[in-house]
């Protein structure tokens, strides 16, 4: 027996659907986005952090 992962297309609209309501309601704004995507730069190339690199998104 195999079980399916991931996510159904349901589950894909309802989410996409709560981002917009989110961001309609001022809740996820650009400043929240360019840093979460920073946050996730370093998470991934924390390596390039050691050496110096600056990962903030302007």
């Amino acid at each position: 027996m195999r079980i399916r992962g991931g996510i159904s297309f349901v589950g894909l609209i309802y989410i996409l659907i709560g981002i917009f309501v989110a961001w309609d309601h001022d809740y996820i704004t650009l400043g929240l986005l360019k840093r979460v995507f920073s946050a996730l730069l370093a998470i991934f190339l924390w390596f390039l952090v050691l050496l110096g690199v600056n990962l903030n998104v302007h």
